[in-house]
């Protein structure tokens, strides 16, 4: 498996961990944003990453009937974990600010479904993926992501998280803003807020 140090080195390679003022998906600025579409470009640099993920996987969770990824960060990541672990994948979308399953992916009662994310941060998409599974009468097998940003206070998801890489960087609440940030234009690089 790949070391905390080389992982957070090809993030840099890649231009996937980004320095400045961020809102994330889930509304809190953040002085770091992680990209992990700019990771996923580079398929011979992901590759190690997905490859290092997938051995978790394994590890930590012994049946999976499916893999469900939200759109639009997760399909990449989802696809490739599907591909090494050879299980079928399928993602949702959403349509009117809520996550559905179209182009005629659905959840068969009973399966065992892991979610996977790029990254988590409050585990808000993780969470609206249960409420499909939910719905379909199948069962949570648990979360993976390639990285977890999240923290115990902002964190949603109770269970436990598989990832490949654990990044603790500070988040705030808009009123709650440190000087320094505050100084430094906004940037919105999610897809949750895309019209």
């Amino acid at each position: 498996m790949l070391s905390h140090k080389k992982s957070l080195n090809i993030l840099k390679k890649t231009n996937a961990l980004l320095e400045g003022h961020f809102i994330l998906s889930s509304g809190l600025h953040s002085s770091k944003y992680i990209q992990c579409a700019k990771l996923l470009s580079f398929p011979t640099k992901a590759d190690k990453i997905c490859k290092s993920l997938s051995n978790k996987i394994i590890k930590n969770f012994k049946k999976i009937d499916l893999i469900l990824a939200p759109a639009m960060g997760g399909i990449i990541i989802g696809y490739e974990i599907g591909r090494l672990l050879k299980k079928e994948t399928i993602f949702c979308e959403r349509v009117k600010g809520k996550f559905i399953l179209r182009r005629g992916f659905s959840i068969k009662k009973g399966s065992r479904v892991l979610i996977i994310e790029d990254v988590i941060t409050t585990g808000k998409s993780s969470m609206e993926c249960v409420k499909l599974i939910k719905k379909a009468n199948a069962s949570l097998v648990g979360f993976a992501t390639i990285i977890d940003r999240s923290t115990k206070k902002s964190l949603k998801i109770k269970k436990k998280i598989v990832s490949h890489l654990k990044i603790d960087v500070p988040t705030f609440k808009a009123n709650q803003l440190p000087k320094k940030l505050k100084l430094i234009p906004i940037t919105i690089p999610g897809s949750r807020f895309i019209k």
